[in-house]
């Protein structure tokens, strides 16, 4: 898996490529965590890149959201495929993470 952080006031935006799963979770944890500092508050994925999802990079996610959630912080996602979108709602993930058109939209939401 591919990731390009970038920091946008405070947020971390993170693209994703490739598959996300028990080989690729820690790669994100660690990329991510890095860069998680105290000025960021939100975490938005461009899961444009993301075909397959598994436990692990759920569980991924939901690492980076109980850090950023008690201090506020949300986590918003964009360009996700209808796929990845099922299992995120079969999941239970929609309660807790908010799906955006683009990436303008992001922001402005977020």
């Amino acid at each position: 898996m591919e990731i390009n952080c970038i920091q946008l006031g405070n947020n971390l935006f993170v693209e994703l490529e490739g598959e996300f799963d028990l080989h690729t979770a820690d790669y994100f944890r660690t990329e991510t965590s890095d860069r998680l500092t105290a000025e960021i508050d939100n975490l938005i994925l461009d899961l444009d890149g993301i075909d397959f999802i598994d436990s692990s990079g759920l569980g991924a996610i939901l690492g980076v959201y109980k850090k950023i959630n008690p201090k506020g912080g949300s986590i918003g996602v964009i360009n996700i495929t209808p796929h990845v979108e099922r299992i995120f709602e079969v999941s239970g993930f929609l309660k807790i993470i908010d799906i955006y058109p683009s990436k303008q939209e992001v922001l402005e939401g977020i």
